[in-house]
């Protein structure tokens, strides 16, 4: 019994282990209201970061916008106390402190690179079969049988000259080569991520619930 659990709870944390993170999760940025002044004073995230203001000064602080995209203002906070926001919208914030204004300090909020498109691709070229026949052959059939060729002028001495060989002939044209881009690579869907955890969790019941009947039984005995 114990050996089966461990065999599970081997392969649930391998799964999750093997499974790549979808999506990276928002950063989170921290800014100290210390000695009368933001510090940071100016700030640069991606949209979807929260940023998180925490009072060290024994004077109450807070943060209201005086520009931006949104208007945000925090409750007071006294020493010790944070308050967080998280940035959605992108733009430049700045921002003050109500009751000292000599404290400003800004926030830029950079927009989220797009989404990889999950479509493949696909270029295919068709080339065309070069005949191995030479090109008076090719014209000898390609002529009724039935129809007589009509006379020919008598080539002069200086058409004579010019061997056959010097005209260009449409099969001495290289093909082109085949051309196939590689389609491109689509993410992991992050429900697979989730599916992955909940198994882990799920196989980590089953140790402890594995664990207490062994107890059990060994105190019976």
């Amino acid at each position: 019994m114990r050996a089966l659990l461990r065999a599970a709870a081997a392969v649930a944390l391998l799964t999750v282990w093997l499974l790549p993170a979808g999506r990276a999760s928002a950063a989170s940025y921290s800014v100290a209201m210390k000695g009368y002044a933001f510090s940071p004073a100016s700030l640069s995230v991606p949209a979807g970061s929260t940023v998180t203001w925490t009072n060290y000064d024994t004077a109450p602080h807070d943060v209201k916008t005086t520009s931006g995209p949104l208007s945000i203002h925090s409750p007071m906070l006294n020493k010790g106390e944070s308050w967080s926001f998280t940035f959605a919208t992108a733009g430049s914030y700045g921002y003050v402190c109500t009751v000292h204004p000599d404290m400003t300090a800004g926030i830029t909020v950079r927009a989220a690179a797009p989404a990889p498109t999950h479509s493949a691709e696909h270029v295919h070229t068709t080339v065309p079969r070069a005949s191995s026949r030479p090109a008076h052959s090719s014209a000898t059939h390609s002529a009724p049988a039935m129809t007589m060729p009509s006379p020919t002028p008598t080539p002069t001495a200086s058409e004579a000259a010019v061997p056959q060989s010097a005209q260009p002939s449409p099969q001495s044209t290289p093909a082109p080569a085949t051309t196939t881009t590689a389609s491109t690579v689509r993410p992991l869907d992050p429900l697979l991520l989730l599916a992955g955890l909940v198994a882990g969790v799920a196989v980590l019941c089953l140790l402890l619930v594995g664990s207490r009947t062994a107890r059990a039984r060994e105190e019976e005995a």
